[in-house]
């Protein structure tokens, strides 16, 4: 009954807002969230706002709708505006009025298809399996990976001068260094099953050189995922596990 009672209470928005805002870094949204204007012209503040809102609305729907916390991660609806629906590729939706819908794409369900996440975890000019990868093994999985070399070179250098590149490839080259691989082969394959996911959330199949996009890789635990679809899963497999991660960061 307290419980309830608190819910029903205004103050419950700032619940909301605070604790997502602190767990997923959607306090970070305006100052990290900032796609090359010239790659990304469409990109505008309207739409920060808009994945903002997507993800707190998730999350106020989940807490007190008292549905099962790995709702978060496998639900087949969202939150949007026909800004955000337009950006997502959803039909049918006209206004700036938030509403619940039905999403088709299983690759789009759930917290890892949210613009916010992704473009958070983003370079301004480029996806970065690394950030993402990071950033789930931290926030999701409970298990963030040993901090960076503070002699690390920047991805760019690894990258061949004589023809267009993958991030993927990239990172290959960068972690031939045996040590680098150790924690690459922990954080990469994550972040590489979100790559179809561009800077700004959008889906790709391909680079914008035209190079096919590779979401493959292989989890710590020997587990193979290809896609955001098959990553969700792996997480997935042990409710309790996730379950214990939002307890703990709460």
């Amino acid at each position: 009954a307290q419980v309830e009672r608190m819910l029903a209470d205004p103050r419950a928005e700032e619940f909301v807002k605070n604790f997502v805002g602190q767990w997923l870094q959607l306090r970070n949204l305006e100052i990290r969230a900032r796609p090359d204007i010239k790659m990304f012209p469409d990109f505008d503040d309207n739409l920060r706002k808009a994945f903002r809102q997507e993800t707190e609305m998730l999350f106020a729907h989940v807490l007190r709708e008292n549905r099962p916390v790995h709702e978060l991660l496998t639900a087949n609806y969202t939150f949007v505006d026909e800004r955000l629906a337009r950006h997502y590729g959803i039909e049918g939706v006209t206004g700036a009025r938030f509403r619940k819908v039905n999403v088709e794409d299983s690759n789009r369900w759930g917290l890892f298809g949210h613009g916010s996440l992704l473009s958070l975890t983003s370079a301004s000019s480029r996806t970065s399996p690394i950030m993402r990868g990071k950033f789930i093994l931290t926030e999701f999985w409970n298990n963030p990976p040993p901090a960076a070399p503070a002699n690390v070179p920047a991805l760019e250098v690894s990258a061949p001068v004589d023809r267009p590149s993958t991030v993927r490839e990239q990172l290959e080259r960068h972690r031939a260094d045996p040590a680098c691989a150790a924690c690459h082969d922990f954080i990469d394959p994550v972040g590489f099953a979100l790559e179809n996911f561009d800077v700004d959330g959008s889906w790709r199949d391909t680079t914008r050189d035209g190079l096919e996009i590779d979401s493959t890789g292989i989890l710590l635990d020997g587990t193979p995922v290809n896609g955001p679809a098959a990553l969700r899963n792996a997480l997935s497999a042990d409710p309790e596990l996730f379950a214990s991660t939002v307890t703990e960061k709460l």
